[in-house]
């Protein structure tokens, strides 16, 4: 069988473009004994992906030169040398960035797809779901009348986080996106009380306006300026979860100007990543796979169609193109 799987073929300076990535043909071999043949038919593209394009120790190793790239991907099992894993079972796995992969079994989990679409557990029944539910019940956990703050809310985490902050007891829950098109989504999709466009005037200005007596807690998706208008913004003992601080991936840029003020204010600001909670996700799902039936939480992907263009979409993602989960079908 002969597939196809995109490469890293160099690692960037600044912001990657697609010079940085290759598209292969390579030959798949027949499963052995303990090993499944899977056909990706979903692959994740999240921002995490872009630090791993550097030759930089993290808490995840960097992208191999020469090597296909990983990340979230679901698909169809279509051999099989694992009676516990069937030939037309659904499964999830890391080896996305290719059409077919051989893995062993133990490193795939099967899916319940009368639970919900394949799809969606790359979304909001995956790890950007699971990583917006941590963030507001254990790591800043909201409670009842509190004034919440998301950054990034029009993306996979951001507005999962926003919605479940809302149903914990919230007050006014308000969330920053680029453009007034998501800005508008986040009130009238995502029912965040109040929107913020960070591109049309000032950010800690109108986080003010719309919290004129602080805030309580912050999710934090993008760094950088809004981490300091969060900091300006918050109570005493206010309490934040550093998801992600997608503003400076491509360059890194100074820390906020305001980082005493944590201090003065007795602040908690604690990261999260979701590979220590892993053990998590058969909690979260029970949970999560009912209010996505009955409507409680409202999702959107943005999908890039071919796995030739999956470069474009990782790309899309770190420019903020993607409404919800940026997703790519094989």
């Amino acid at each position: 069988m002969i597939s196809r799987e995109i490469r890293l073929a160099s690692r960037p300076t600044g912001e990657p473009t697609l010079e940085n990535f290759e598209l292969a043909q390579v030959d798949v071999p027949e499963p052995g004994e303990g090993q499944i043949l899977v056909r990706n038919t979903w692959m994740s593209v999240d921002p995490y992906m872009r630090g791993r394009m550097d030759d930089a120790e993290s808490y995840i190793p960097p992208f191999q030169l020469g090597s296909p790239l990983e990340g979230s991907a679901v698909g169809e099992v279509v051999a099989s040398g694992d009676p516990g894993v069937p030939v037309g079972a659904t499964v999830s796995h890391f080896l996305g960035w290719r059409e077919h992969v051989v893995l062993n079994a133990a490193e795939a989990v099967v899916i319940d797809t009368g639970l919900a679409r394949p799809e969606d557990y790359l979304g909001a029944l995956g790890t950007t779901g699971l990583t917006a539910y941590l963030a507001v019940t254990e790591i800043a956990p909201v409670r009842e009348g509190d004034v919440v703050f998301v950054s990034g809310a029009a993306g996979a985490v951001g507005s999962v986080a926003g919605q479940l902050a809302r149903g914990l007891g919230a007050a006014k829950v308000i969330g920053s996106a680029g453009g007034p098109e998501k800005a508008r989504k986040l009130v009238d999709d995502f029912g965040f009380d109040a929107a913020i466009d960070y591109r049309a005037g000032s950010l800690s200005e109108r986080l003010a306006d719309h919290a004129p007596e602080g805030i309580d807690v912050y999710v934090d998706n993008v760094g950088g300026d809004h981490l300091e208008a969060a900091i300006d913004a918050f109570k005493d003992h206010g309490r934040a979860a550093l998801v992600g601080m997608i503003s400076e991936y491509n360059a890194p840029v100074p820390g906020p100007r305001n980082l005493y003020s944590a201090v003065k204010k007795r602040l908690t600001l604690r990261g999260v990543l979701v590979s220590d909670h892993l053990d998590r996700f058969p909690e979260y799902i029970g949970k999560a796979a009912g209010w996505l039936a009955d409507g409680t939480l409202h999702t959107e992907k943005t999908v890039v169609e071919g796995l030739e263009h999956a470069p474009d979409a990782l790309l899309g993602v770190l420019r903020g193109a993607n409404t919800g989960k940026m997703l790519v079908r094989l």
